[in-house]
């Protein structure tokens, strides 16, 4: 099996540190993408919890598509909030993406270490 990996220059992360992981690994027909904030070239993109929501999500799918998956081959995601009250906001968000193929899914709160609300990550399947 081989593993490919997508932006694994790393990107650029807040105050303009190098992030030293993959956006992405590919293997054995799994996508797996690194958990995506509500960024653009490094900045948080102020705004609220749907705003960054549609953000961070979309962050994920742009790496998906870019790999070659599409919504049907989302398994899984997994999303942190940084309070509980976001909850509904993001599932209206969730379902605007993801509402013809749901996946399975895990939401939990925590602090993040990027300051912003939500953080994202997608794991897809796609028979090789």
């Amino acid at each position: 099996m081989t593993i490919k990996r997508y932006g694994s220059n790393g990107g650029v992360g807040t105050g303009g540190q190098h992030l030293p992981f993959s956006s992405a690994v590919e293997a054995g027909g799994w996508l797996l993408i690194s958990g995506q904030t509500p960024m653009k070239d490094g900045e948080v993109v102020e705004g609220g919890i749907i705003e960054q929501s549609r953000l961070a999500i979309q962050n994920c799918v742009d790496i998906m598509q870019q790999a070659g998956y599409g919504f049907e081959d989302v398994a899984h995601v997994k999303v942190i909030l940084t309070d509980a009250r976001y909850f509904q906001s993001f599932n209206k968000v969730f379902k605007e993406f993801f509402g013809e193929h749901p996946p399975a899914r895990i939401c939990a709160v925590a602090d993040l270490v990027v300051d912003c609300k939500v953080e994202v990550d997608i794991t897809c399947y796609k028979a090789p």
